[in-house]
C-alpha cells in the first residue's frame, strides 16, 4: 500500500512538470523588475509566475487528499443527518427506467450471470460526467439468465402471467452489483400478446432492497417499528403500492407511515397487519447457486491479500481497524475499477474508545460492490499517533471473501481459512504486529521470513477452528 508521503511527492513532481512555466516566469520577470522596478510588465510577469508556483503545492495537496483515501478529525460528523443505528445501510443509487403504466413489478431470481465487458478508457483517472446519469462506459454489461416469478397477487386473473425464464444482458450501475450475486431483483415486466416475448426491464435500485444489501424498515400509524430487511414477499408489495402511488420516499433506510398521505398509509397498514397475524421469515442472504453468479473475478478492483506492513508504521505502534459503511451515495465521478461515492462510516477505534461517524468520498472497486450484500466492513490502517485513518482495500477484499484466503501449513497441509472472516482478521492482525508483509492472500508458512510466526499461526487457526475454545 501507498503511503501519503509517496502520493504527495509523485504528484508534486507531477504539478510540477505540468506548471514548469510558472518558476521560470517568476525568475524572468524578477530579474527584469530588479533592472526596471515599477508596475510595468516586469511585475506582471513576476505575478503570472508566483500564481503558477504557487499552484503547484496546491494542486498536489488537492489530488493527494482525492487520490489517498485517508480519514482525518475533519472527516468526522458532528451529530448531523440521520441517526443511524450500527446494523443501517443506506445506498442512494441511480434512478431506474420506470417502463409503462401497465408493466407489472415482479421478481426475478438470477440463475446465472455471464459474459460481463466492460471497458472504459480512463486509465484509472477521475473522470466526472455532467448530469445525473451513469455514463455506459463506467457501467458493465452483463448477460444475465433470469426466472421472472408470478405471485398470486398477479397471477390468479385473466391477465397472470406466470413463471418464465429470460436470457438478456442489461447495464448494471455499479453499486447495485450485490443484487446479482445475492440472486434477488426486482424487473418490470411489460404487457404483451400471448405467447410474444414480454420486455422485461430491471428495477436496479429497488432490487438492492430485495437482495437485503439496503436495510428497509417500517414505522407504522401507531410509531411501531418493523423490520423489512431481506422480508422478500412483503417488500415486492409494498413497492407495488409505492409505485402505484407515484412513489413513496424513505428517510434513510426508514418509512415512517406517519408520514404518508391517508390512502397511501392505509393500504401500507393493511398491508403490515396481515404481515403481522402471518409473519414472514427472512429470505437467506443469497439465494441458492451463488456460484454461477460470482461477479467478483469478473470486474476490476484491488486483488485482496493479507497486505503490506511498513516497517517505521509497525514499529511506531501502527494497527489494523475495522469499520463499517452506513451510506454510499452514488456521484458523477468515476475511476476505471470503481465508482466514486459520498460514504459514511462508522469506526471503531484501536484503543477501544466509542465509535464514531466520518464522511469521506471514497472510490470504491467494483469487485467489492459485487459482494455487499454479505459485508459492509473494510479495514483501516490505523497511523501511529492515531490521527489519521487509510482504507486498505487489499486486507478489506481478502477480509470480505472477494478474494479467498489460504493458508499452508509448515508441513505442507493447507489449513481451513477461507469464508471465516474472524479468523482472517486475527492472522491479519498477528502479521501487521510482527511487521510481516504478505502482498498476496496466500500465507505459506514455509517460508523462512514467516517460520518465526508459523506456530502462533497454527495455534490461532487451531483456536478459531474448535468449538471448544469459543465462549
Amino acid at each position: 500500500m501507498r503511503s501519503r508521503a509517496g502520493v504527495f511527492i509523485g504528484n508534486l513532481l507531477f504539478a510540477a512538470l505540468c506548471c514548469c512555466t510558472g518558476p521560470i516566469f517568476l525568475a524572468i520577470g524578477y530579474s527584469a523588475w530588479d533592472e526596471d522596478p515599477g508596475w510595468g510588465w516586469p511585475a506582471a510577469v513576476a505575478a503570472a509566475g508566483a500564481a503558477m508556483t504557487l499552484t503547484i503545492p496546491v494542486s498536489a495537496i488537492i489530488s493527494t487528499r482525492k487520490e489517498f483515501p485517508g480519514i482525518t478529525r475533519r472527516d468526522r460528523l458532528k451529530g448531523e443527518g440521520f441517526p443511524y443505528r450500527d446494523d443501517s445501510f443506506v445506498l442512494l443509487a441511480p434512478r431506474a427506467q420506470q417502463g409503462s403504466a401497465q408493466a407489472r413489478l415482479m421478481r426475478a431470481d438470477v440463475l446465472e450471470a455471464f459474459r460481463v465487458r466492460y471497458n472504459p478508457d480512463g486509465e484509472s483517472t477521475f473522470t466526472t460526467h455532467v448530469g445525473n446519469y451513469t455514463p455506459n462506459e463506467f457501467t458493465p454489461l452483463i448477460g444475465l439468465r433470469l426466472r421472472v416469478r408470478d405471485t398470486e397477487e398477479t397471477g390468479d386473473g385473466i391477465d397472470g402471467i406466470g413463471d418464465f425464464e429470460v436470457t438478456g444482458e442489461w447495464r448494471v450501475p455499479a453499486v447495485c452489483l450485490s443484487a446479482i450475486t445475492a440472486g434477488r431483483l426486482v424487473v418490470l415486466v411489460e404487457p404483451g400478446a400471448p405467447g410474444t416475448r414480454r420486455a422485461v426491464i430491471p428495477d436496479w435500485p429497488r432490487s438492492t432492497l430485495l437482495s437485503g444489501t439496503r436495510t428497509a424498515r417500517l414505522i407504522d400509524l401507531e410509531g411501531r417499528a418493523a423490520e423489512l430487511t431481506r422480508r422478500s414477499d412483503r417488500q415486492l408489495q409494498q413497492m407495488r403500492i409505492s409505485r402505484e402511488s407515484g412513489g413513496v420516499a424513505m428517510t434513510g433506510d426508514t418509512i415512517d407511515l406517519r408520514q404518508l398521505d391517508p390512502y397511501t398509509a392505509a393500504r401500507y397498514a393493511a398491508l403490515a397487519d396481515r404481515y403481522r397475524a402471518c409473519p414472514e421469515e427472512q429470505a437467506p442472504v443469497s439465494e441458492p447457486g451463488e456460484e454461477a453468479r460470482r461477479l467478483a473475478d469478473q470486474l476490476p478492483g484491488e486483488k485482496g491479500e493479507f497486505g503490506w506492513v511498513g516497517r517505521r508504521w509497525s514499529r511506531r505502534g501502527g494497527v489494523l481497524v475495522r469499520a463499517r459503511f452506513l451510506e454510499m451515495r452514488g456521484r458523477t465521478t468515476f475511476q476505471d475499477h470503481g465508482p466514486v461515492l459520498d460514504t459514511v462510516l462508522r469506526i471503531q477505534p484501536a484503543d477501544g474508545t466509542s465509535p464514531f461517524d466520518a464522511a469521506r468520498r471514497l472510490t470504491v472497486p467494483m469487485n467489492y460492490l459485487t459482494v455487499l450484500h454479505r459485508t459492509k466492513e473494510v479495514v483501516l490502517a490505523v497511523s501511529p499517533n492515531g490521527r489519521s485513518y487509510v482504507v486498505d482495500w487489499t486486507r478489506t477484499n481478502l477480509l470480505a471473501g472477494v478474494t479467498e484466503a489460504r493458508v499452508i501449513a509448515p508441513d505442507g497441509r493447507e489449513l481451513p481459512v477461507a469464508g471465516r472472516p474472524e479468523l482472517i482478521w486475527a492472522l491479519m492482525n498477528l502479521l501487521a504486529s510482527q511487521g510481516l508483509s504478505v502482498t498476496k492472500p496466500v500465507l505459506d508458512l514455509r517460508e523462512r521470513r514467516l517460520s518465526r510466526v508459523a506456530d502462533v499461526v497454527t495455534r490461532v487457526v487451531r483456536e478459531h477452528t474448535d468449538p471448544r475454545t469459543c465462549a
